[in-house]
């Protein structure tokens, strides 16, 4: 398994952390602040299906962030890049079970 180094990253403290100190759970936006999204080619051109990924992400980073066009303000679906790969190419060879 690969890991991506988060050294740089910058952390801050979840709303939904404990005042008092304990539950502290910390986040970052850092990747998808750094995702320039772009509306996949196969997404439907009459509004429906669409999915937008971004896949800019710096080359050590091995994760692809894909969303809902029609709702890009719900949380994306990150992806490792070898399952994003797998991914596009059954949709490709039209491979994908119950399409």
């Amino acid at each position: 398994m690969r890991s991506v180094d988060l050294t740089a990253v910058t952390w801050r403290k979840s709303s939904y952390s404990n005042p008092d100190g304990g539950e502290c759970v910390e986040v970052s936006d850092d990747l998808l602040a750094a995702a320039i999204w772009r509306k996949s080619s196969y997404s439907n051109p009459d509004g429906g299906a669409c999915l937008e990924v971004a896949d800019n992400l710096p080359t050590p980073t091995p994760l692809v962030p894909v969303r809902d066009s029609k709702n890009p303000n719900v949380p994306a679906l990150i992806l490792p890049a070898a399952a994003w790969a797998s991914f596009v190419t059954a949709v490709r060879r039209d491979e994908l079970p119950g399409a």
